[in-house]
């Protein structure tokens, strides 16, 4: 079964505070200590850039700057 980028995060997130805590995790059959702490934020925040464009995709957005008119 396919993920989502939300649940992605969420399994990103749980591994961060499981290292934290001094254990270890899996995540995709990949064990991952506290040695791994950068690579794992470095994943939640690619899944959390990921989650953000599948929001704005479903709201028929597009991510970027927002602008003003002031006329």
């Amino acid at each position: 079964m396919s993920k989502t980028a939300q649940e992605m995060v969420d399994l990103y997130i749980e591994a961060e505070i499981d290292v934290l805590a001094g254990k270890s995790t899996i995540i995709n059959g990949r064990q991952f200590t506290a040695e791994n702490l950068q690579e794992i934020r470095a994943g939640r925040q690619e899944w959390e850039r990921r989650d953000i464009q599948e929001k704005f995709k479903a709201a028929g957005k597009r991510p970027g700057p927002a602008y003003a008119n002031f006329c």
